[in-house]
This record gives structure tokens, sequence and C-alpha cells, in this order.
């Protein structure tokens, strides 16, 4: 769970990760079950690179700051989408309003309606932990 007293502090970790190890973060965003982050790759880190980075630095980050976050982990899964430059503030904005849109829709209903909407298959037993 990311509790509210973390998360900026989490944000601005993970905004230094993606800096010194793959590239950029335009935003960080979330809520206590999920994060989205519109991060910028260098041309040479793969994503899957980029996630296993910023999942790992930041896990191992919050359990030795704070003491009474121990069971804190990481979903073992993501999803990564690819966005066009046309479409960086709409999805900056999507990101920054994440606790008002999620109090309408669950996370796990507006993923699966996304890849729906898309043709992507999915495992529906498998999708979120």
């Amino acid at each position: 769970m990311i509790r509210t007293g973390i998360r900026p502090r989490l944000y601005e970790y993970l905004a230094g990760v993606a800096r010194q190890e793959f590239g950029r973060a335009i935003e960080i965003g979330g809520t206590e079950d999920h994060l989205h982050g519109l991060i910028a790759l260098r041309t040479d880190v793969s994503l899957a690179d980029a996630m296993c980075k910023w999942k790992s630095l930041s896990s191992r980050w919050v359990h030795r700051t704070f003491s009474t976050h121990s069971a804190f982990a990481w979903q073992a899964g993501y999803a990564g989408f690819s966005v066009s430059q046309s479409a960086v503030e709409a999805v900056r904005a999507y990101i920054a309003r994440q606790e008002e849109h999620h109090r309408k829709l669950s996370f796990d209903e507006e993923l699966r309606a996304l890849l729906d909407r898309h043709g992507i298959a999915y495992d529906p037993d498998h999708l979120v932990d």
C-alpha cells in the first residue's frame, strides 16, 4: 500500500531513480494501490529494465526510510504504454487527478477497459496481484 504520508517523498525518490538510471520522469502520481509514471526512457534502456530498477530501488528505499512500512511491496507485474508527444499534457493531467478519478472507477476496472478497448489480450486471473 502506498500510504498518503509517503507519496510525495516516494514520487520524488522515483523521479531521482529515473534521472539516474534510465531517463526522466515527466509525471508521477497514484493512489494507495497503484502508481502511474509518465516517463521518457533513454534509447538504450528497455521498459523491463527501467521497471526493474524503479521497483527494486524504491522498494528498498521505502523499507529503509519508513520502518513502519516493512510490508511495502510492488506487485510482480506492470503495464506499459507508449504515448505520443501530442498526448503528453493529457496524460500528465490524468495522472495528477488519480485520487478523484479512482473514486468513480477502480484501477482494476480501468485497466481491463483500457486493454479491451485497444484489443490487448490478457489473462483476467493474472492481471492484478
